[in-house]
Formats: structure tokens, C-alpha cells, sequence
């Protein structure tokens, strides 16, 4: 009998959670059955007592039923779950206990992250993760396959890790995040600096204890380094492939959405609204249930910088533990972000963060505001996390190809310094 793999909550002290019933996740996500999930709520017999069939099919997967607005059909008006009211808590679907906790194995243990799509994680509102790790222990037991042994990530293309080498890379970065004498640009132009210039250097000449010291090296440069770095302004196809990036990250189809309109239409839909971002002109398509509705592209470039911004302090504190909670929850590559390997996990990881900078200053403009609120940031943030290492899109073939445009002339740099 082979024994589960430890679990190693995420070590990151500043971070707390609790759930506080705002129902959020309920309106907002879809939610995939297992079969285990589908007899719970058979044996609870919702379809005899509600009169209709609380779970839909798309494409083989079998999904909580949403209702026209997207809620879950188990929503109740105070914003709690009629299953868990009347079974309790254990008695929900799998997926539903465990969010917004993510389980991601390694070859050697099970780390649990931790999702900013939750509106109490990006608040830091509740008890410290640790408290929970009982609780989470026992739900992993529901996916039995997050505590089986899986492959360590790559380092870069091609490149095996070797013992030690993504922990040093983890440990590094998150001292520097961590640093309290780093401004805001400074810190997150620094995580893209240190991206590109792994994803240039030639790794297979510094290797274990060598690959240890070069990322501790570029990791302790920050920011003195970035000052004799020249940097242009981001390029208008760099700018137009980072709200093309956005837009991946906001495409939300329900999966009721996607049924009535059929296949073709849907997808002809997404096609239209992101050339749409691509072109970055005249009003932005409808998204994510309407986040960006009514905003002419035009007036995000009036909206100064997060560097900018009256709440910059508490925008800083935000993003740092969203980077850090992403990294050491091993959410940044390999089982937690599509297997990719660490070199580009890093890469996406740079993307997601200059895409919620982009988002926020977007939202301030549609909110009439002059400058990124800490609510402008935490609402984009929540959107954009919504889908990483979930959506089959942003680990394709196209997603890679814009992270190799943005290696190019300092790309990544470029269009984090645009909006941070």
C-alpha cells in the first residue's frame, strides 16, 4: 500500500483565509462532478424535491447546473449553499469544499495553494492557513490523486530539474518578494528582469548548487541592477498582444451559455472580442459578465500607473502575496500550471501579474476613478487568477508563442513597467 505524500501548507505568514459567505465562488465558477459527487447528491434526492435536474453534461463532463445568470442552482439569497444548510459542509461537492485551496503534488509532497479568485484570500480576511490544514488533509482524500508522487517540473525546455534547483529558485524570489525596502515598480519589474534574463541564460552550465547562486545573484541585484538597465517604452505589438493576454484571461463561457448558442457561434464570438482587445480601440466587448461593459479603450491611458496610485502600499502588499502565495504553493509551473517548466512558469506568472495591472487600470477608468483603487487591483486580480492553471487555453500553443514575442527586446520589462 502505497502512503499518501505529505502536505505542506503554504508557508507564507502574511496570508490568511477564512470563508465569510459572500457567495461569490457560487455565482462565478463552474463546477465539475466526480462520480463520487454525482452519488451524493443522488442519495440526497434534490432532483425529486426541487422538480428538475440539478446537473448539466458538455462535451462528456458532467457540471453543477447554473441558473440563466450563471449561479449555482444551490445558491440560496443569503448567499449560502442549500446543501450545505441541509447535509453539511462534507456533504458538497468536492470541488466546492476544497475551493479556494489547490492541491498540487510534486515528487516528493503535496502543496497546498491557495486561489485569489476568492474575494477573503485577496482581502487576507480570517485565521491562518495552518489552522485548516487538518481540514484540508481530510478533503484531499476526495482526490485521492493529489497525494500520489508526480514528476518534478522541468527547470527549462528539455531541461530536468536537478534536487534542489526549484527550491532555490522558490526560496530566492521569495525573499525578494518578500523585502520591504522594494517600491512597487521596482519589485515587480525585477521578477520580469530575473524572467528574462533565466530564460537567456545558458542553464545547462550552471547547474545544482551553481543554479542556486545565479538566482540568488539576480535575486539580491534587484533593484540596484535595474538602474543601469535602459528601458524603452512597451511597443505598440507588445501592448496589443498584452490585451490580447488580458482578454484570454477574462473569456468566461458558461457552460448554459455556450449550449444555447452552439459551438460555432461561441466560438466565432470569442474570435470577434479578441481581435477586439487586440486592436484596443472604440468600446470593449462584453466579458466576464459584463466587468469591462460601457469602457472605451481610449480611457485607460488616462488612468496613471499602480506605482501611481494613492493605495500603492496596499497594492504592493497585494500583488507580493499573490506572487509569493503562487510560487511557494507551486502553482507557478509544472503540475500546478499546465507542466511547464519553471523557467516559463515564471515567464506566465510575470504575464498574469502585468495583465491584472492592465485589468485594474481598466477598471478604474470605467469606474470614473483617477487613479487604480486597492478595490480596482483586488477585483482584477480575482478575474485574472480566476483562470490560471485551469484554462486549457493559457497553457496552449499560443499562449507560449506571445511569452516567446515577449522575451524579445525586453518585452516582458516593457509592458510591466507600462502599467506598474
Amino acid at each position: 500500500m502505497t502512503l499518501p505524500l505529505p502536505i505542506l501548507m503554504l508557508p507564507v505568514a502574511t496570508q490568511r483565509y477564512s470563508c465569510h459567505g459572500c457567495g461569490n465562488c457560487c455565482r462565478d465558477f463552474t463546477v465539475q462532478l466526480r462520480d463520487a459527487d454525482l452519488a451524493k447528491l443522488r442519495a440526497q434526492g434534490w432532483e425529486e424535491r426541487l422538480g428538475m435536474p440539478v446537473t448539466t453534461e458538455f462535451r462528456g463532463t458532467t457540471y453543477l447546473r447554473q441558473r440563466e445568470d450563471g449561479a449555482c442552482v444551490f445558491l440560496m439569497e443569503d448567499g449560502l449553499c442549500r446543501i450545505h444548510r441541509e447535509h453539511g459542509f462534507a456533504e458538497k461537492p468536492v470541488a466546492c469544499q476544497l475551493f479556494p485551496f489547490v492541491l498540487v503534488p510534486d515528487d516528493v509532497r503535496t502543496h497546498v495553494g491557495i486561489s485569489f479568485a476568492c474575494q477573503s484570500v485577496r482581502e487576507n480576511k480570517g485565521a491562518e492557513l495552518r489552522s485548516h490544514l487538518q481540514e484540508v488533509d481530510r478533503m484531499s482524500r476526495g482526490v485521492p490523486e493529489t497525494r500520489v508522487a508526480t514528476y518534478s517540473a522541468l527547470l527549462s525546455d528539455a531541461m530536468s530539474a536537478k534536487d534542489g534547483e526549484l527550491d532555490a529558485l522558490r526560496m530566492s524570489l521569495d525573499r525578494m518578494l518578500a523585502r520591504e525596502d522594494i517600491v512597487l515598480r521596482d519589485r515587480f519589474d525585477g521578477l520580469a528582469w530575473i524572467a528574462a534574463s533565466l530564460g537567456k541564460a545558458k542553464l545547462a552550465e550552471v547547474r545544482a548548487n551553481r543554479f542556486g547562486e545565479l538566482v540568488a545573484v539576480l535575486a539580491g541585484a534587484v533593484p540596484a541592477e535595474l538602474e543601469h538597465i535602459q528601458l524603452a517604452p512597451a511597443l505598440p505589438k507588445q501592448l496589443r498582444l498584452l490585451r490580447q493576454a488580458a482578454y484570454a484571461r477574462l473569456e468566461d463561457v458558461q457552460v448554459n451559455q455556450a449550449k444555447s448558442r452552439g459551438r460555432w457561434r461561441t466560438v466565432l464570438a470569442q474570435l470577434l472580442a479578441s481581435r477586439a482587445f487586440t486592436r484596443g480601440k472604440g468600446r470593449a466587448p462584453s466579458v466576464a459578465r459584463g466587468l469591462l461593459d460601457g469602457l472605451d479603450f481610449a480611457a485607460i491611458a488616462s488612468v496613471p500607473t499602480l506605482s501611481e496610485s494613492p493605495d500603492r502600499d496596499a497594492i504592493d502588499q497585494l500583488l507580493s502575496r499573490y506572487a509569493r502565495a503562487t510560487l511557494l504553493g507551486n502553482r507557478g509551473w509544472g503540475a500546478g500550471y499546465y507542466g511547464w517548466p519553471a523557467v516559463r512558469g515564471l515567464q506566465a506568472l510575470v504575464l498574469n501579474i502585468a495583465c491584472t495591472a492592465w485589468l485594474a487600470r481598466a477598471l478604474a477608468a470605467k469606474r470614473g476613478h483617477a487613479a487604480a483603487t486597492i478595490d480596482d487591483v483586488r477585483d482584477a486580480l480575482g478575474r485574472i487568477d480566476r483562470h490560471a492553471g485551469r484554462a486549457p487555453w493559457l497553457g496552449s500553443v499560443g499562449e507560449r508563442l506571445r511569452l516567446e514575442f515577449f522575451r524579445l527586446d525586453d518585452g516582458l520589462r516593457r509592458i510591466t513597467r507600462e502599467s506598474i
